[in-house]
């Protein structure tokens, strides 16, 4: 299994890049955050996904762990391919799509190019829940943290399932953060006192 390239980009296309790693070209379809990390002639680090079938093998290719990991979740779609997920998160950052399922924007996922509403449909049914407020607040794979009017507070479990209950209910990602804070202030420890707390707070 090839899981991660470093090595020079050699050419892009609109759809792929060839790095070379140890003198051996490796073409791979890359995504948005992946073809913002390159340029030819410069040297590129890359986490992989190797599809293989019957009629040959294909590279995907992610700028960050977390980019993969979302990749996986999404081809774990009955129906989504590689070539699909690929396509997703191209249309869409990272943060863009995690932040699209968790508020069931069929809409915005549907504007990606080759995908239905179906399809979309058939996503935010299946991966609603699974992608927790962390993967929402910090898509990109930064050090988790949620920034406040104070600093930054890492976000608790408490926080992570009140801030993702409240976007699964429509609010933005900022409401949500910033209701989850003021619950806190009114005393809220508990997941349920912190979303009674937010929407009686009118978010």
């Amino acid at each position: 299994m090839i899981a991660y390239l470093k090595g020079r980009v050699l050419t892009v296309t609109s759809e792929t890049a060839i790095v070379e790693v140890g003198g051996v070209g490796y073409e791979a379809y890359c995504s948005g955050g992946a073809f913002r990390k390159i340029t030819v002639g410069e040297t590129v680090e890359l986490y992989t996904y190797l599809q293989v079938k019957e009629d040959g093998v294909t590279l995907f290719a992610f700028a960050t762990p977390k980019e993969k990991e979302l990749f996986l979740k999404v081809i774990s779609v009955s129906g989504v391919g590689p070539k699909m997920g690929i396509a997703i998160l191209t249309g869409l950052s990272a943060d863009e799509f995690t932040q699209a399922v968790a508020t069931a924007d069929v809409k915005r996922l549907s504007a990606v190019k080759g995908l239905g509403k179906k399809t979309a449909e058939k996503i935010v049914l299946e991966l609603h829940g699974k992608i927790s407020a962390a993967e929402v607040m910090n898509a990109s794979g930064d050090p988790l943290t949620v920034a406040m009017e104070t600093g930054s507070l890492p976000l608790s479990a408490q926080d992570d399932e009140a801030i993702s209950a409240l976007m699964g209910l429509g609010f933005t990602k900022n409401e949500s953060v910033q209701a989850v804070k003021r619950a806190h202030d009114m005393g809220a420890t508990t997941t349920e006192e912190i979303i009674r707390k937010a929407l009686q707070g009118g978010i």
